[in-house]
Protein backbone atom coordinates (compact mmCIF):
# COMPACT_ATOMS: atom_id res chain seq x y z
CA UNK A 1 0.00 0.00 0.00
CA UNK A 2 1.09 3.16 -1.11
CA UNK A 3 2.27 6.06 1.96
CA UNK A 4 2.60 10.15 1.02
CA UNK A 5 4.43 11.47 3.71
CA UNK A 6 4.68 15.15 4.99
CA UNK A 7 7.52 16.23 7.23
CA UNK A 8 6.65 19.41 9.40
CA UNK A 9 10.63 19.74 10.25
CA UNK A 10 13.86 18.01 11.12
CA UNK A 11 12.59 16.01 14.17
CA UNK A 12 11.59 12.57 13.94
CA UNK A 13 8.62 12.74 16.41
CA UNK A 14 7.66 16.34 15.06
CA UNK A 15 6.83 14.25 11.66
CA UNK A 16 3.29 14.36 10.65
CA UNK A 17 2.66 11.78 8.50
CA UNK A 18 0.01 11.24 5.69
CA UNK A 19 -1.00 7.97 4.22
CA UNK A 20 -2.00 6.82 0.52
CA UNK A 21 -5.89 6.10 -0.05
CA UNK A 22 -5.34 2.18 -0.01
CA UNK A 23 -4.35 2.16 3.32
CA UNK A 24 -6.60 4.60 4.36
CA UNK A 25 -9.28 2.62 2.97
CA UNK A 26 -7.91 -0.45 4.66
CA UNK A 27 -8.53 1.29 8.05
CA UNK A 28 -12.05 2.28 6.64
CA UNK A 29 -13.27 -1.20 5.36
CA UNK A 30 -11.44 -3.16 8.79
CA UNK A 31 -12.77 -1.03 11.14
CA UNK A 32 -16.54 -0.84 9.53
CA UNK A 33 -16.23 -4.37 9.35
CA UNK A 34 -15.68 -4.87 12.93
CA UNK A 35 -17.66 -2.22 13.82
CA UNK A 36 -20.78 -4.30 11.72
CA UNK A 37 -20.03 -7.58 14.05
CA UNK A 38 -19.93 -5.29 17.23
CA UNK A 39 -23.29 -4.06 16.28
CA UNK A 40 -24.98 -7.20 15.54
CA UNK A 41 -23.33 -9.26 18.69
CA UNK A 42 -25.14 -6.56 20.88
CA UNK A 43 -27.61 -6.56 19.23
CA UNK A 44 -27.90 -10.16 19.69
CA UNK A 45 -27.20 -9.68 23.28
CA UNK A 46 -29.70 -7.82 24.09
CA UNK A 47 -32.06 -9.78 22.50
CA UNK A 48 -30.82 -12.78 24.82
CA UNK A 49 -30.82 -11.14 27.70
CA UNK A 50 -34.73 -9.89 26.91
CA UNK A 51 -35.41 -13.65 26.16
CA UNK A 52 -33.21 -16.33 27.44
CA UNK A 53 -34.08 -18.87 24.81
CA UNK A 54 -32.90 -16.62 21.80
CA UNK A 55 -30.94 -18.24 19.34
CA UNK A 56 -28.82 -15.77 17.00
CA UNK A 57 -29.59 -16.36 13.65
CA UNK A 58 -25.60 -17.32 13.64
CA UNK A 59 -26.21 -20.32 15.19
CA UNK A 60 -25.74 -22.88 12.65
CA UNK A 61 -24.45 -26.05 14.29
CA UNK A 62 -22.89 -27.61 17.99
CA UNK A 63 -19.19 -25.67 16.73
CA UNK A 64 -20.77 -22.71 14.57
CA UNK A 65 -23.10 -21.55 18.02
CA UNK A 66 -22.95 -18.10 18.47
CA UNK A 67 -25.43 -18.02 21.47
CA UNK A 68 -22.80 -20.32 23.41
CA UNK A 69 -20.16 -17.69 23.07
CA UNK A 70 -22.73 -15.23 24.26
CA UNK A 71 -23.65 -16.85 27.45
CA UNK A 72 -20.57 -17.60 28.14
CA UNK A 73 -17.78 -15.44 30.89
CA UNK A 74 -15.56 -14.91 28.52
CA UNK A 75 -18.04 -12.71 26.58
CA UNK A 76 -17.76 -9.88 29.08
CA UNK A 77 -13.90 -10.05 30.47
CA UNK A 78 -14.53 -6.29 31.15
CA UNK A 79 -17.33 -6.37 33.26
CA UNK A 80 -19.72 -5.72 30.43
CA UNK A 81 -20.08 -7.29 27.16
CA UNK A 82 -16.98 -7.68 24.82
CA UNK A 83 -18.97 -6.08 21.59
CA UNK A 84 -19.32 -2.66 23.39
CA UNK A 85 -15.73 -2.17 23.68
CA UNK A 86 -15.56 -2.93 19.83
CA UNK A 87 -18.37 -0.03 18.98
CA UNK A 88 -15.97 2.26 20.33
CA UNK A 89 -12.72 1.13 19.21
CA UNK A 90 -13.95 -0.11 15.34
CA UNK A 91 -15.53 3.07 15.04
CA UNK A 92 -12.37 5.11 16.22
CA UNK A 93 -10.25 3.09 13.14
CA UNK A 94 -13.52 4.44 10.82
CA UNK A 95 -12.69 7.50 11.76
CA UNK A 96 -8.93 7.52 11.30
CA UNK A 97 -9.11 6.29 7.76
CA UNK A 98 -11.89 8.87 6.54
CA UNK A 99 -9.47 11.61 8.30
CA UNK A 100 -6.31 10.23 6.28
CA UNK A 101 -9.21 10.28 3.00
CA UNK A 102 -9.49 13.81 3.62
CA UNK A 103 -5.91 14.67 3.97
CA UNK A 104 -5.31 14.72 7.65
CA UNK A 105 -1.87 13.82 8.84
CA UNK A 106 -0.99 12.69 12.08
CA UNK A 107 2.17 13.09 14.84
CA UNK A 108 4.43 9.88 15.09
CA UNK A 109 3.06 9.62 19.13
CA UNK A 110 -0.77 9.12 17.28
CA UNK A 111 0.37 6.22 14.83
CA UNK A 112 2.17 4.59 17.82
CA UNK A 113 -0.76 4.99 19.75
CA UNK A 114 -2.93 3.40 16.88
CA UNK A 115 -0.34 0.57 16.31
CA UNK A 116 -0.77 0.24 20.57
CA UNK A 117 -4.37 0.20 20.28
CA UNK A 118 -4.19 -2.66 17.34
CA UNK A 119 -1.72 -4.76 19.10
CA UNK A 120 -3.64 -4.85 22.33
CA UNK A 121 -7.14 -5.63 19.62
CA UNK A 122 -5.42 -8.07 18.07
CA UNK A 123 -4.06 -9.92 21.74
CA UNK A 124 -7.14 -9.20 22.94
CA UNK A 125 -8.68 -11.41 19.50
CA UNK A 126 -6.23 -14.23 19.83
CA UNK A 127 -7.08 -14.41 23.38
CA UNK A 128 -10.96 -15.16 22.86
CA UNK A 129 -9.59 -17.37 19.78
CA UNK A 130 -7.94 -19.78 22.33
CA UNK A 131 -10.89 -19.92 25.03
CA UNK A 132 -13.58 -19.98 22.25
CA UNK A 133 -11.62 -22.67 20.22
CA UNK A 134 -10.62 -24.81 23.91
CA UNK A 135 -12.80 -23.52 26.51
CA UNK A 136 -16.39 -22.70 25.21
CA UNK A 137 -15.82 -25.32 21.91
CA UNK A 138 -17.94 -23.07 19.77
CA UNK A 139 -17.89 -20.53 17.34
CA UNK A 140 -19.17 -17.34 16.40
CA UNK A 141 -19.04 -16.21 13.10
CA UNK A 142 -19.34 -12.20 14.00
CA UNK A 143 -16.49 -13.01 16.18
CA UNK A 144 -14.60 -14.33 13.39
CA UNK A 145 -14.95 -11.39 10.89
CA UNK A 146 -13.53 -9.03 13.80
CA UNK A 147 -10.72 -11.35 14.58
CA UNK A 148 -9.60 -11.00 10.42
CA UNK A 149 -10.51 -7.39 10.55
CA UNK A 150 -8.51 -6.47 13.45
CA UNK A 151 -5.14 -8.70 12.18
CA UNK A 152 -4.85 -7.39 8.84
CA UNK A 153 -5.04 -3.64 10.42
CA UNK A 154 -2.85 -4.53 13.29
CA UNK A 155 0.02 -5.91 10.01
CA UNK A 156 -0.69 -2.68 7.91
CA UNK A 157 -0.63 -0.39 10.74
CA UNK A 158 2.92 -2.14 11.99
CA UNK A 159 4.07 -1.89 8.24
CA UNK A 160 3.21 1.29 7.79
CA UNK A 161 5.04 2.50 10.77
CA UNK A 162 7.99 0.45 10.12
CA UNK A 163 8.16 1.85 6.37
CA UNK A 164 7.64 5.37 7.86
CA UNK A 165 10.35 5.49 10.79
CA UNK A 166 7.86 5.65 13.39
CA UNK A 167 9.19 1.65 14.27
CA UNK A 168 12.60 1.83 14.29
CA UNK A 169 14.06 -1.55 12.14
CA UNK A 170 16.67 -2.81 9.94
CA UNK A 171 16.48 -1.65 6.41
CA UNK A 172 16.38 -5.28 5.33
CA UNK A 173 12.83 -5.22 6.97
CA UNK A 174 11.43 -2.18 5.41
CA UNK A 175 12.37 -3.79 2.02
CA UNK A 176 10.61 -6.62 2.96
CA UNK A 177 7.85 -4.52 4.11
CA UNK A 178 7.19 -2.36 1.42
CA UNK A 179 6.69 -5.41 -1.04
CA UNK A 180 5.17 -8.48 1.06
CA UNK A 181 3.08 -7.07 4.03
CA UNK A 182 -0.22 -8.77 2.99
CA UNK A 183 2.31 -12.15 3.74
CA UNK A 184 1.70 -11.24 7.37
CA UNK A 185 -2.07 -10.98 7.82
CA UNK A 186 -2.19 -13.91 5.52
CA UNK A 187 -0.04 -16.55 7.53
CA UNK A 188 -1.49 -15.07 10.18
CA UNK A 189 -4.91 -15.46 9.04
CA UNK A 190 -3.96 -18.92 7.34
CA UNK A 191 -2.99 -20.38 10.98
CA UNK A 192 -6.36 -19.72 12.31
CA UNK A 193 -8.05 -21.46 9.97
CA UNK A 194 -5.71 -24.66 10.42
CA UNK A 195 -6.68 -24.50 14.23
CA UNK A 196 -10.16 -24.26 13.48
CA UNK A 197 -9.76 -26.82 11.13
CA UNK A 198 -8.31 -29.49 12.84
CA UNK A 199 -9.83 -28.25 16.52
CA UNK A 200 -13.25 -29.70 14.96
CA UNK A 201 -11.54 -32.36 12.26
CA UNK A 202 -14.34 -34.99 12.95
CA UNK A 203 -17.08 -32.71 12.83
CA UNK A 204 -15.90 -30.72 9.44
CA UNK A 205 -15.43 -34.14 7.58
CA UNK A 206 -18.44 -35.64 9.08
Amino acid sequence: MTTKAAVDDASPDSRALGAGRAFAWMLVVTGAAGLLAAWIITLDKIKLLEDPTFVPGCSFNPIVACNSIMKSEQASVFGFPNPMLGLVTYGMVVAIGVGLLAGARYRRWYWLGLNAGTLFGVGFCTWLMVQSLYEINALCLWCCLAWVATIVMFWYVTSFNVRNGALPAPAGLRRFLDEFTWVLPTLHIGIIGMLILTRWWDFWIG
